[in-house]
């Protein structure tokens, strides 16, 4: 069926062709489809038409209701853009000091010429970014201007900076032990010594190491330039700090114009080097101390500078043609030439051999060395220390503490009768009151050393010791009551083979000869067994002994004793102001009661209490008494808050239990609350004393300096600077804590004898003239005159040749070296004194850790001048990327980890036991 549907379709269309073209001819399709083409494009332009005309129309109808005409703007801005640019007036003012603003001015005039301008005006002529530019920077300036006037820069200058410098001494001289204790397996020993200081930093510090920004360019830049972006941030007002362009330049100018060239300058071992000797120029280099730096020198370098420059005059001197006098100079000169170029050579070779020698073993076990006579160490403050330590080594130190005890008996009760004979001729009588502080004095003396409860006990001759009871229960005693057992004391000691015959045999006597310089020019002549070594009853320099100190008086238990501060205000006494605290006092007996008031000062406080934790050295654990304060120490508020920490002070100083804990303190609370004026006669005597035993001070091996060195010192800004410095610089605090007391009391009693008490306000005074206008225009001018000498921008100063900076370093040693007082040396031994002169001059010879004390400084003066913007978390943040950090945690946590999971253990152990 379907196929015979499909056969009629195509039956039925062949028919219908057939017909068209019989009837219209055979062209007829070609005008058919010529036909349907013009219907189409007729309509189709029809269509276009019409939908144009309807177009135009609807957009003039929006043009009129939706859009604004721009036909107004295009001219205003061409009218702009034609007129003649107005002047920018600049405001000159910066800081409002005319002494400063000048060359700052010119500053800012320089860098935006020698930065900005050479290669801006290739691309516009406007000058109104660059107008913008510099007054963004001026504003930053003023804001930093204002802000540096709120600040107080005293604690900078006189605390934060030293603390600083200690610590970066401490953190060198930390690293330089490990290196030493690493010995022979070092390959660079430079480089490792940085890698050294940077892991000693980081575990003092704890929370930063700047090992990244000292060691890698590209992290130092980076640095300045975020830290930049942070000052912009605070000083530019929001709306220039948005604008990213002039941010930028503004950031490379500071971070890369003028940051990193400074620091890299401050930071140069050379510049370093020059600038020490120009600042010790007036001092001639002496021989012998710049010899003695060649003998000492293991840098291989300055040796063979020195050598070829000695090599170069030698020839010059060879070549001239002299005759008469002057050839014998030049033969001198010759010679000397001659010996320093063979102590180079003899010195290259010990070190490229690896042999090196140290002259303190090789003095011990080779070669006869002078005798020091006993009584010339006991008077030694240097010497003194070697024998301490020795005696304390072989169980002898009691006999040694009660020899120079007796001695600061004898000086302190002699010194107390003649002011009893002064006050008796004056008509005072205090005859009881002195005998018995002598005679609880000598009682101490006894029971401390030659009673049976004596722990260490001195060993001597019984009957001397009962003859020396009997005379003090029943006479009065004298300065010399102890003289027959001293002298014994004295004998042991010089006889004996374990003390100072032995003495002589070890290593301790051959580093007391190093530190007294005598191991090659002895200065002390004697024979072997002691001949001619005689007792001497108070020797000049001995160790002197506060009554007080030795006093030992029992308590009354049945007088009760209450005390409190009651008022306090401010006194003026010769135009000197001090605060004065009344103190009411009530004292009850069985048979009566007392009540008075009794006047004292904060210095009264101080020196009591130093008294009493000297004496009673359980008591420093206790009693704490409120610290000093140097400056704004007479506001009310502070002066009220001293008052109630005072009287608290003072309760627990007269609790019962203390008293009962430490009866011979009754005595020393009594004369402090006695209705009189307080003698700080006493105190201050006492102070020049050195305690006889040592005392352990805890000073960790990883922690900053910025803790207070001492209870006494911190009020005392110039003493406060000498002692830490001594103690970093010398490292007394790692040897005998006698020594370093004694050296305090030195430089207590210098600077009293040449300031007095004005030395605080001298110093406050100093550091008001140093941020003064006239200083701050000063270092402006420097720096101006250093980047643009002459207005023209410095170019980049050659590195010198390494001959000459050897040359220069060598220099810059023997100067220090010559500029060291031979007090100094007597005082804590030449040994000493050269080693802790040449580790500062060497901590100097490294660029990267002159740039992290550099860096250091930096954030603690940014800290100080913005103290609100939490700088410190920020500079932490800034070097959290630091290698030695992150390894540094590692560590920590893998050393906690252990412990973390054993606790977690043990509470596991207890809870199934519980269970």
């Amino acid at each position: 069926m379907l196929a015979e549907t499909s056969l009629s379709i195509w039956g039925w269309g062949s028919l219908g062709v057939v017909l068209f073209l019989v009837t219209f001819g055979p062209f007829a399709i070609f005008y058919f489809a010529f036909y349907i083409l013009c219907f189409v494009g007729g309509g189709f332009v029809v269509t276009l038409l019409f939908g144009k005309s309807n177009s135009e129309k609807y957009l003039e109808q929006c043009d009129h209701s939706f859009l604004p005409c721009t036909s107004v703007g295009i001219p205003k801005c061409i009218e702009e853009m034609k007129r003649e640019a107005r002047p920018i007036k600049i405001d000159r003012r910066l800081t409002g000091a005319n002494i400063i603003d000048e060359p700052l001015q010119q500053v800012i005039q320089f860098s935006l010429r020698d930065y900005v301008q050479y290669w801006y005006y290739t691309l516009s002529d406007d000058e109104s970014f660059l107008l913008e530019i510099r007054q963004a920077l001026q504003y930053a300036l003023v804001q930093f201007s204002a802000r540096s006037k709120e600040t107080d820069w005293q604690p900078y200058f006189t605390t934060r900076l030293v603390d600083d410098f200690g610590t970066h001494l401490r953190v060198f001289r930390k690293a330089q032990q490990r290196i030493a204790e690493k010995g022979d397996q070092m390959k660079d020993q430079a480089e490792d010594l940085v890698d050294t200081f940077f892991e000693v930093e980081v575990e003092m510090e704890k929370e930063v190491c700047r090992d990244l920004v000292c060691t890698s360019p590209k992290d130092e830049e980076g640095f300045l330039r975020d830290l930049c972006e942070v000052l912009l941030y605070i000083l530019l007002p929001p709306g220039d700090f948005q604008n990213k362009i002039m941010r930028y330049f503004v950031r490379e100018i500071l971070s890369r114009g003028i940051l990193l060239p400074l620091i890299n300058q401050l930071s140069d071992p050379d510049y370093i080097n020059q600038y020490v000797i120009w600042m010790i120029r007036d001092s001639n280099c002496n021989y012998e101390a710049f010899m003695n730096i060649i003998k000492l020198s293991d840098n291989i370098g300055e040796l063979e500078a020195v050598k070829d420059k000695a090599s170069e005059e030698l020839q010059y001197l060879r070549s001239l043609d002299t005759a008469g006098d002057d050839i014998n100079t030049i033969k001198n000169q010759i010679n000397s030439l001659l010996y320093v170029i063979k102590v180079c050579d003899s010195r290259i070779q010990r070190l490229q051999s690896g042999k090196e020698i140290d002259t303190v073993k090789l003095a011990a076990n080779f070669g006869k060395l002078c005798t020091v006579p006993l009584d010339h160490i006991l008077v030694d403050n240097v010497a003194l220390q070697f024998f301490m330590d020795y005696m304390q080594q072989t169980g002898g130190q009691a006999h040694l503490f009660f020899w120079m005890t007796v001695e600061g008996y004898r000086v302190t009760a002699q010194q107390q009768l003649e002011v009893l004979q002064s006050r008796q001729k004056d008509g005072k009588h205090q005859t009881n009151q002195t005998k018995g502080l002598l005679r609880a004095a000598a009682f101490g003396v006894y029971e401390q050393y030659l009673s049976e409860k004596a722990s260490p006990r001195v060993n001597i001759d019984d009957n001397l010791v009962a003859k020396l009871a009997e005379t003090l229960n029943h006479e009065d005693p004298t300065p010399e009551i102890f003289d027959d057992i001293q002298r014994k004391v004295y004998e042991l000691m010089l006889r004996d083979e374990r003390f100072y015959p032995s003495f002589k045999q070890n290593v301790l006597y051959v580093r007391m000869l190093a530190e007294l310089d005598m191991l090659k020019d002895p200065s002390f002549r004697g024979s072997d067994d002691g001949e001619g070594e005689s007792f001497n009853g108070s020797p000049t320099g001995s160790i002197n002994l506060s009554l007080d100190d030795l006093s030992n008086v029992p308590s009354d238990e049945t007088v009760q004793l209450h005390a409190y501060i009651s008022d306090t205000g401010v006194c003026n006494d010769h135009g000197k102001t001090y605060a004065l605290y009344a103190i009411t006092v009530h004292r009850r007996n069985p048979n009566s009661e007392e009540t008075w008031k009794t006047y004292r000062r904060y210095s009264d406080f101080h020196d009591f209490h130093m008294r009493i934790t000297e004496q009673f050295e359980n008591l420093a654990n206790i009693l704490k008494l409120p610290g000093k304060k140097t400056f704004n120490n007479m506001d009310r508020e502070f002066l009220e808050k001293r008052k109630k920490d005072l009287n608290a002070y003072l309760q627990l100083l007269l609790n019962p239990e203390m008293m009962k804990a430490s009866p011979a303190l009754a005595h020393y609370v009594y004369d402090f609350l006695e209705n009189k004026a307080y003698s700080k006669g006493k105190g201050d005597f006492a102070r020049k004393v050195p305690p006889l035993i040592q005392k352990t001070y805890s000073d960790p091996d990883h922690c900053r300096v910025a803790a207070p060195i001492d209870d006494n010192v911190d009020d005392n800004i110039p003493l406060r600077v000498m002692l830490l410095l001594m103690d970093e610089v010398f490292d007394l605090k790692e040897r005998n804590q006698w020594l370093r007391r004694n050296i305090k009391n030195l430089l207590q009693q210098l600077i009293r004898a040449t300031y007095g008490d004005t030395i605080n306000r001298k110093i406050v005074d100093h550091v008001d003239w140093m941020t003064s206008p006239e200083q701050v225009a000063d270092a402006v001018k420097r720096f101006r005159d250093a980047f643009w000498p002459n207005g023209i921008l410095a170019e980049t100063v050659p590195r010198r040749d390494k001959a000459i900076r050897m040359r220069t370093r060598v220099a810059g040693k023997t100067k220090l070296l010559e500029v060291m007082p031979d007090e100094l040396k007597h005082i804590i031994g030449a040994e000493t004194t050269r080693k802790g002169i040449l580790r500062v001059f060497e901590m100097f010879q490294h660029a990267q850790l002159n740039k992290r004390m550099v860096y250091v400084f930096l954030e603690r003066f940014l800290e100080t001048l913005f103290p609100q913007n939490k700088f410190h978390e920020l500079f932490n943040k800034l070097h959290s990327r630091s290698k030695q950090m992150q390894r540094y945690k590692q560590r920590l946590h893998s050393t906690q980890a252990p412990s973390l999971q054993k606790s977690l253990l043990v509470s596991h152990i207890r809870l199934l036991m519980h269970l």
